[in-house]
C-alpha cells in the first residue's frame, strides 16, 4: 500500500527529472528488499528471529521518518474517487502499453528475488563451495541491493534518452539472464557472482520508469488511481510466477528453473517499443519517448 503512495509523493516534488527521482525511491525499496538476506547472513543461518526483529525495526524507522514529509509543489489537487477513471485508464493506449511493460517486468522480478538465494545455494553446493548457505545469502543480498544503483542510474538515463529505450534495454538484458542462469549454474563463484550482479542491476533498473511513464501519460486527476492499479495488478502477477518457479524446478532442476520467466521481458519489451511509436510517447521524459 505504501509503494504507489510513495511514488505519488515523490512525483509531487519533481517535474523535470522525475525519472531519476522515482528511480532513487525504487532504489531505496530495492536495498530494503535485500536487507533481510544480509541480516540472515550476519546473524547466523537458522536464526529467523533476528531477521524478523531487524526488518521490523527498519520498517518502524521508516514510519517515523515519513512523519516529516510534506507534499511538493507539483502535487495535483486530490479528487474524489471516480469509478469511471478505471475505464479511462484501461482504454488509454499509452497507459495500457506502459502497464503491459510493467506487468512483463513484474512477472520476472519478484520470482527472481524470491528464489535467487535458493538457486545460489544449490549452485554453490553443486560447485562444491564451502558454507554454501551463508555465501548464497551474502550474494543474494548483493544481487538484489545492486539493483538500487541500477534504478538510480536508469532513472538518470531515462530522463536523458527516453523511458522506452531504457526499459527495453533493461528487459533485454534481464530476459537473457533468465536463460543464461542455466549455463552458469554450478560454475565457479568467480563466474556466478558477476553474472548475478549484472542480472540484479538490470532486473530492477527499469522498474521506476514504468511508474514515471504512467505519471506522465495518465490524466492528472487520476494519476494516483492509475499508479495504484498498475502496482496492484503487477504484484498480483508475481503470485503466479513465484509459484511457477518451484514447479519448474521440480521438473527440470534449478539449472533451468528461471527459463519460463523470459516471457515477461519479451512481452514487456514489445509493449514499450510499440509505445515509442505512438504520439503519446511525446509526453514521456520531456518528449524523449
Amino acid at each position: 500500500g505504501v509503494y504507489p503512495t510513495g511514488m505519488k509523493m515523490m512525483a509531487s516534488w519533481f517535474d523535470e527529472g522525475r525519472g531519476l527521482a522515482i528511480g532513487v525511491l525504487v532504489g531505496a525499496l530495492t536495498v530494503g528488499s535485500a536487507s533481510p538476506h544480509l541480516l540472515r547472513a550476519v546473524s547466523g543461518i537458522g536464526r529467523p528471529d533476528a531477521v524478523l526483529y531487524g526488518t521490523a525495526a527498519l520498517a518502524a524507522l521508516g514510519g517515523v521518518l515519513v512523519l516529516a514529509y510534506e507534499d511538493g509543489p507539483h502535487q495535483p489537487e486530490t479528487a474524489p474517487f471516480d469509478p469511471g477513471a478505471i475505464r479511462r485508464i484501461v482504454t488509454d493506449r499509452g497507459v495500457v502499453l506502459a502497464n503491459t511493460g510493467y506487468f512483463g517486468h513484474m512477472w520476472e522480478l519478484y520470482a527472481v528475488w524470491t528464489w535467487i538465494p535458493v538457486y545460489l545455494a544449490a549452485s554453490f553446493e553443486a560447485g562444491g563451495v564451502a558454507d554454501a548457505d551463508r555465501s548464497a545469502a551474502l550474494l543474494a543480498f548483493a544481487t538484489i541491493a545492486v539493483g538500487g544503483v541500477g534504478a538510480w542510474l536508469a532513472g538518470s538515463a531515462a530522463d536523458r534518452w527516453g523511458r522506452s529505450v531504457v526499459t527495453s534495454a533493461s528487459m533485454i538484458v534481464s530476459g537473457a539472464a533468465c536463460l543464461l542462469a542455466g549455463v552458469v549454474f554450478g560454475a565457479s563463484p568467480l563466474v556466478v557472482a558477476p553474472f548475478v550482479l549484472v542480472w540484479g542491476f538490470f532486473i530492477v533498473a527499469d522498474s521506476a520508469q514504468f511508474s514515471a511513464a504512467v505519471s506522465e501519460l495518465a490524466d492528472e486527476s487520476y494519476v494516483g488511481s492509475a499508479l495504484t492499479l498498475q502496482t496492484a495488478v503487477g504484484f498480483l502477477i508475481t503470485i503466479a510466477s513465484i509459484q511457477l518457479v518451484p514447479v519448474v524446478q521440480d521438473a527440470v532442476g534449478w539449472r533451468w528453473a528461471f527459463a519460463p520467466l523470459v516471457v515477461g521481458p519479451l512481452v514487456g519489451t514489445a509493449a514499450m517499443l510499440w509505445l515509442r511509436t505512438l504520439p503519446a510517447a511525446d509526453r514521456l521524459a520531456g518528449g524523449r519517448g
